[in-house]
């Protein structure tokens, strides 16, 4: 996972650093080399600060799924690790939960446009992925009139490899920027395993308080992962330092590189009004 942020800190306060945001995560394996796909030649969109949120100890974004309605109460995407409540265990998968948790709002340049809260954890887990998805007591629609703030659209395809990126932390207000290196099969730290996880080109040099973020595709402007981890010490699979894992068991430590975990398989788990639905066709997100 992201470094907590009292490591973020005491890291600054030695090194003299330029605050940032970061993150860690349970350490996997990366599969084989793979070409990297052509990337579009659209131009890129402005990727800002809009629709990010800040939490206490994480960043995050609000969401919306290729099928939310604007009446559907809104979803903010984090961490599963981000929980107030802790890290889930292992295997450990939480619905539905109770929460009021609040969030603060980002405008277009990382300015505080409002509070919004939660009514419950809709879905969190450390289990494949690092996900939390916070149900709000707003609607994308009053949220609009509110502030003037659209949710992020999550993307419904897997990112492509090469592809440019914005990792954007609204805890510390600052976007990276860099590309899509490749993915790893499995990565795993501590006693965590995720699939399929995004790693960066060494550009975005996330740190703590950025675990959360969106990782935003700027030729489409949707979310196609949530920033969770990198390798900070060389360690081999213990916290914060995350290794790779391929299908035939060989262990890369890659020392300084980050991670994020691919989002669009949520679109498969959402149905009508917002609501997670585990048992969707299609839907590969860990139950219970």
């Amino acid at each position: 996972m992201n470094r907590s942020l009292v490591g973020a800190f005491s890291a600054l306060l030695l090194g003299g650093a330029t605050l940032v945001g970061a993150g860690a995560a349970p350490a996997a394996a990366a599969s084989p080399a793979k070409a990297p796909a052509k990337v579009s030649a659209k131009a890129p969109k402005a990727v800002t600060f809009a629709g990010t949120v800040a939490l206490s100890n994480c960043s995050g974004s609000v969401v919306r799924t290729p099928g939310s309605a604007d009446t559907d109460p809104a979803l903010v995407l984090s961490n599963g690790h981000c929980l107030e409540s802790g890290f889930p265990g292992a295997g450990e998968v939480i619905v539905d939960k109770p929460s009021t948790r609040s969030f603060t709002l980002l405008t277009a340049s990382g300015g505080s446009a409002g509070t919004v809260r939660a009514s419950k954890v809709a879905y969190a887990t450390m289990t494949d992925t690092d996900i939390s998805l916070y149900q709000l007591t707003s609607t994308y629609a009053q949220i609009q009139s509110a502030y003037g703030i659209k949710a992020l659209p999550l993307s419904d395809s897997h990112p492509t490899q090469g592809s440019a990126i914005n990792v954007v932390s609204g805890y510390w207000k600052k976007i990276y920027s860099c590309n899509i290196d490749g993915f790893a099969y499995r990565l795993k730290e501590g006693d965590w395993t995720w699939k399929d996880s995004v790693r960066y080109t060494s550009a975005c040099n996330t740190i703590g308080g950025t675990s959360g973020s969106p990782v935003v595709d700027p030729a489409s402007g949707k979310v196609v992962a949530v920033n969770n981890t990198g390798n900070e010490d060389g360690g081999r699979c213990t916290l914060n330092n995350p290794c790779e894992v391929d299908e035939n068991g060989a262990v890369t430590v890659r020392q300084g590189i980050n991670y994020a975990q691919e989002t669009y398989g949520i679109t498969k788990c959402v149905t009508t009004g917002n609501k997670i639905d585990l048992n969707l066709a299609g839907c590969a997100l860990p139950k219970p």
